[in-house]
């Protein structure tokens, strides 16, 4: 059982004009789920309005107020994590116990904004004279426009809606048209959990229309985008026009440092399934490994025993550990990287081609012997396609891992604390692992440097890029 589309403007849902929309097909069967209306340019206007008036309701609540309806929030989405759960497998391709983790994830995030939101704390700076009160607080920044993937349909909405309204903000997001179902449902929880009419709106469409659109109102003062480097950098220079803050969770392309000291198997055990999780269409997902000399062939035999034993269908199914690419266009974009490799040198060791001829199923792919300048090792994948290669010493290695523009999550394993020390210094990256992929929670920062963006979100950090700081003097 799918669910029923819609946008949600003003605390009402419309199917808009019914001018424009399309088909939400099940990237399993290739079958379509639903029709999902788009907003016209007058639904735009009206959600601009709305999420106005809303914002002069929702800033004027107390923080208190506001953290007990998102509280709500939170508990719905338990509630309802397995039905939601089944909607995001049916339109992401996911297997059922990732959606399940996903939304359950969702809820946490909610919550956590909702008690963080209650601790947005100023400060007092002593005067120079007598009787001087200097004061910092911290206000919502206003009306937020944010732009949400397909890969994560629940978590990275929750994000932007949990700290827009934790700060006291108004939001309208536009969530992927490809997976629009689990974002309606997050969206419901919201709506009966008590969030009041214009404070949270809803809306589809061409992205960059809808972008374009809302970025050139003076209305939005912020905008939040996680995507893929070229629309975030395009989306940026339109948020500087307008003067608006902007948090850019862009594009990576993380790599995976095994030393010699670490044990191959366990490290290969580790990284190959979150490798593998949600077909590898994970923006911290390893996609560049690295494995010193004296471990590589045990670390090779592992990692390519580990992906030979996921089996590969629909997600709803019993016993599936990996589900298909979300869209066609990455199965052409597998398919490209297969061809540029083999043709630059590399050797599958595992993989590399389609599987069947319905549904998007690409294989768990190995592949080895690949120069650095390769279009697999220079261009993030964003698929189950793993690149294998060797290295001698600890300076090559940094110096290697480091040469992209990408920076947003890195990974090393060691036996050595002294090594695990140095290596989490010397990888320029917004995140980093050592012996650890859990790097992105709730309470902690998620963000990237170089091209893959600034700002962060998660973590007292993830609130505060949505307030503003405003000094008072008083006399």
């Amino acid at each position: 059982m799918y669910t029923d589309l819609a946008l949600y403007i003003d605390g009402d849902w419309k199917n808009g004009d019914g001018s424009k929309g399309e088909e939400v097909v099940n990237p399993a069967t290739e079958r379509p789920l639903a029709h999902l209306p788009h907003a016209s340019a007058a639904d735009l206007d009206l959600a601009l309005e709305a999420a106005e008036k809303g914002f002069a309701v929702w800033r004027a609540t107390s923080a208190y107020e506001r953290a007990n309806v998102l509280r709500k929030a939170a508990a719905l989405v338990r509630e309802r994590a397995e039905a939601i759960a089944r909607i995001m497998t049916q339109e992401q391709g996911k297997v059922l116990a990732e959606s399940r983790a996903e939304v359950l994830t969702t809820a946490d995030i909610i919550e956590w904004f909702a008690e963080e939101g209650r601790r947005a704390y100023g400060r007092i700076i002593p005067g120079r004279g007598k009787g001087v009160r200097q004061l910092v607080v911290q206000e919502p920044v206003g009306v937020v426009a944010a732009f949400t993937p397909w890969n994560f349909p629940t978590l990275t909405p929750a994000r932007k809606i949990g700290a827009s309204l934790a700060a006291g903000c108004a939001i309208i997001i536009k969530a992927s048209e490809e997976t629009p179902g689990s974002c309606v449902e997050l969206v419901r929880c919201f709506v009966e959990a008590g969030v009041p009419a214009g404070v949270l709106n809803l809306v589809f469409g061409v992205p960059a229309e809808v972008s374009e659109h809302l970025l050139a109102s003076d209305t939005v003062r912020k905008i939040s985008f996680t995507g893929s480097v070229p629309v975030g950098k395009h989306l940026a220079g339109l948020a500087a026009k307008g003067m608006k803050r902007a948090t850019m969770e862009l594009g990576g392309h993380s790599p995976v440092v095994v030393f010699g000291d670490a044990d191959p198997e366990k490290t290969a055990d580790t990284i190959a399934a979150f490798k593998y999780r949600n077909a590898g269409q994970v923006c911290i997902s390893p996609t560049r490994f690295y494995v010193q000399e004296p471990v590589y062939n045990r670390f090779l035999k592992r990692f390519t025993e580990y992906a030979n034993g996921i089996k590969l269908g629909d997600g709803l199914e019993s016993g599936v550990t990996m589900g298909p690419l979300a869209n066609p266009r990455r199965l052409d974009a597998m398919e490209a990287i297969v061809n540029d490799s083999k043709n630059r040198g590399g050797m599958i060791v595992t993989g590399g081609k389609r599987r069947g001829n319905q549904g998007y199923f690409f294989e768990p792919t190995v592949l080895t012997d690949l120069p650095d300048d390769s279009k697999l090792m220079t261009e993030e994948p964003f698929g189950p396609i793993a690149p294998i290669v060797h290295f001698k010493t600890f300076d090559e290695v940094v110096a290697r891992a480091n040469s992209l523009k990408f920076g947003l999550a890195a990974y090393a394993f060691t036996g050595s604390t002294r090594t695990a020390n140095l290596i989490g210094d010397a990888l320029e990256s917004g995140m980093v692992g050592v012996n650890s992929v859990a790097i992105s929670t709730p309470e902690t920062p998620f963000g990237g440097v170089k091209d893959s963006g600034y700002g962060h979100e998660g973590g007292i950090e993830g609130l505060e890029v949505y307030t503003v700081r405003k000094f008072i003097s008083q006399a």
